[in-house]
This record gives C-alpha cells, structure tokens and sequence, in this order.
C-alpha cells in the first residue's frame, strides 16, 4: 500500500430485483478477533482505535456503493490483519452483478486495487480482500471467500459472538438409570495443584444484527431492508431530567427537578403523496388518525417522559404509498428554555422488523424545537433519516413555524393551545 489512508468501496450495479449488499470489516490478531469491538458493519461503524470507519451507501447512476474508511497509521501494532468482507440482504450475491472491490488512495482518489468478484451463485457473505502486514508494510489481497451463512455465519467464524435468538435444544430422551456398583477403593488424595490464574475478563457483550442504532457515522436506515413495511410504526418520545439540590430542600436532604413543569411535545409534519400537508401534535388537538389521511396518530400528551410511556407516534405502515415524507420533531411546551440537560431519546419500533433507537446529542445552543427524523418514500422504501437538529426560533417566531421554514413544507401557521 503506497499510502495509510484508505478508502475502500464494495460496488454493484443496481436494478429490480437485486438484492442490497452491506460492507464490513474485521480485525484479527492470529486469525480471529480480539472481542466483538474489532467487527466493524452497519450497526456498529467506528472502531475504538478510529482505524476503521463504516462510511455509509450511495446510488447514483445505476450503481450502488458501500463504503469503509481504513487509516493503516492507526491500526493498533497487535492487529494483523484487516478483514475486508460483504454479506447480502434479501438474496445470494449471484443475484447481484457487477460485484467489486476497490482501495483507493484517500486524500487523491487514485486506484490502488481492484477486485472483481465474478462467479458467485448461492453465498450470502463474501471475504472479498484483507490487508495484512509483512515486513513492516501493509499489503492488500484479494481472498474471494464465500459464505452461504450470511453476516453471522462469517463474523462467527471468525469469533464474533451475535446476539441473535436461537432454538430451544430439542428434548432428549432420559438415558436409563445405571446399574449399582460397589464403592471404589479408598485411594489417597491427588497432590495439590498449583494456584490458577486468575479467571479471564469476561467477553464484551455480543453484537447485535437485529436492531439499528442511528449515529453521526450511520444517520440512516431503509425500513423496508430491516423488514418494518407493514403494520403500525411506533414513535416514541421519552426524556430525562437532571436533578439538583438547592436552598431548603438541600437541608433537608431532598433532590428537587432542575424542570419540574417540564412539557415536551412530539410532533410530525407530514406531506402525502397527493400533495396535501399538515402537522400531527397536541397543541390545537391535532391527534391525526390512524386508518384515514394521515395515517397517522398521537396517543396524547405526556407530561412525564418516563420511558414506559412518554410520548407516542403511531404510523400506519399499510398506508406507506400514501406518504411522501414525515418530519418527527419535538418542541419544548413549557418549563425549560433549551434541551440541554434533558438527554432525550427516540425510538422507532415496527410492527415487523428491528426496532431504531437514537440519542440526541447534547443541545449547545438556546434551542426551543428539535428536528429528530426525517422519513421518506424512495421508490416505495420508505429511509429513516438521523436529523437530530436543535433550532433557535426568532423572536416572535413559533417552534414549528421555524421548522418549517428550514424543511420547505410551505404551511400556513396560526397560534393555537392545548
């Protein structure tokens, strides 16, 4: 490799019925990984030494990347190897063609090395290339290495440990009981055994390819590739508060709520494909519906933010065609002047599939609403967007309407109440 910083890019061309790919990467010392910290992939994109980054995808043009981020520089000296692997989703990579492989030089853009993985049939996961280490340089090789196991199966063989459900171990039937038999002689006790060492750290906790996390690094999900295409969509909002002692109750021992009328509200603007717009909150008691336009529906205003109620979203997912785009976001009601401090957290839950969760960051600027999703139809596939923007109103100017000004939807506010 002429060069540490790498950009390396899985490629296929795109068309109907071909399945999506996902890129990935694996760092081994003597063959296998150190903990399941060394699997980079989508739902895990950035090592903890920075070497290795999961970029994210791109379409443009009929094809179809994947990207990683490797800095040679920063591979840790005990890794030897950079596992350069691909697995599919909803098919067998020979049912997607054009498939490459391609380390490029990152500050140029130049070519370092191509590989062109011709011939595959039933595999659903790929070792395409690796990096390893020889004489003090690093050097790139195409492998080629087929897998009909998918993800799993390749990060297991090389000592990830998934978190995935596995069957309950068919009965057994009780083996007969042994006959008795006379005691053994007496025998005299073994010689001690030196001390053992100490027992090992225990592993780091399995990696899971069932639920979605989005971050900075990976900001977006396909729903229709998690399997959450029908059914009910649920949104929910909770938060948390900072508790802090002062005057009296500091005497007395008893913690007071930095925001004690704290009200948060979860709100979506929405637009149909028919072109028609609205916005789905309490304030002016615009709950939606559920089973007419627009599809969706808020249960009702929480004014707690407990994780086990919150506030609640629903999106009716058997109406998918009829959406356009929805923009989730939050507004402070009452109580608080900014979102720092209340460490909110989203999740969106599907009726079929795995469920996206994401933190907000922590809120730097004296912001009143927060846009924290932005879902839209691609071609039927509906995209979970990490925003997870913090806006500061105007004076004078309301939270959605400022919303709606930075997204374009182009309504028509009035004040309202709840």
């Amino acid at each position: 490799m002429p060069t540490a910083a790498l950009r390396v890019e899985l490629g296929w061309r795109s068309g109907p019925g071909v399945p999506d790919a996902d890129a990935s990467a694996l760092l081994l010392v003597v063959g296998r990984v150190r903990s399941d910290s060394d699997f980079v992939f989508y739902n895990q994109p950035v090592h903890s030494s920075g070497a290795v980054r999961h970029e994210g995808k791109r379409d443009a043009g009929g094809r179809v990347t994947d990207t990683l981020l490797v800095d040679l520089a920063r591979v840790e000296p005990a890794v030897e190897t950079v596992v350069l692997a691909a697995s599919t989703d909803g098919g067998t990579f020979g049912q997607i063609p054009g498939l490459y492989i391609e380390v490029r030089d990152a500050a140029q853009g130049t070519v370092v090395a191509r590989f062109d993985n011709a011939g595959a049939s039933v595999e659903t996961a790929f070792v395409l290339g690796e990096f390893y280490r020889r004489q003090g340089a690093w050097k790139f090789r195409a492998v080629g290495q087929g897998y009909s196991s998918g993800l799993a199966g390749l990060a297991t063989d090389f000592g990830i440990t998934v978190d995935e459900p596995r069957r309950a171990p068919t009965p057994q039937a009780a083996a007969p009981a042994a006959p008795p038999v006379a005691p053994p002689a007496t025998m005299p006790p073994p010689p001690a055994r030196p001390a053992t060492a100490p027992p090992a750290t225990p592993p780091a906790a399995p990696v899971r390819l069932t639920k979605v996390t989005l971050t900075k690094e990976a900001p977006s999900v396909s729903l229709t590739k998690q399997g959450g295409t029908s059914g009910a969509l649920r949104v929910n909002l909770n938060w948390q508060v900072h508790k802090q002692f002062s005057g009296w109750a500091a005497k007395l021992g008893r913690a007071v709520a930095q925001h004690s009328d704290l009200d948060l509200d979860l709100c979506a603007l929405f637009e149909l494909s028919d072109g028609s717009k609205g916005v789905v909150q309490s304030l002016g008691n615009a709950f939606g519906a559920l089973h007419q336009p627009p599809y969706i529906h808020l249960d009702g205003d929480d004014r707690t933010g407990a994780v086990s109620s919150g506030e609640n979203l629903t999106v009716n997912l058997d109406h998918k065609q009829a959406f356009r785009r929805i923009l989730i976001f939050v507004t402070i009601y009452a109580g608080a002047r900014s979102f720092a401090d209340l460490h909110a957290t989203v999740t969106l839950t599907p009726a079929n599939g795995a469920a996206v969760d994401f933190s907000l960051d922590e809120c730097t600027v004296p912001s009143t609403v927060c846009a924290l999703a932005l879902i839209t139809n691609n071609g039927g596939d509906l995209i979970v967007q990490r925003e997870a923007r913090y806006l500061v109103p105007d004076r004078g100017v309301s939270p959605q309407r400022t919303v709606d000004h930075v997204y374009g939807w182009g309504m028509n506010w009035t004040p309202g109440r709840k």
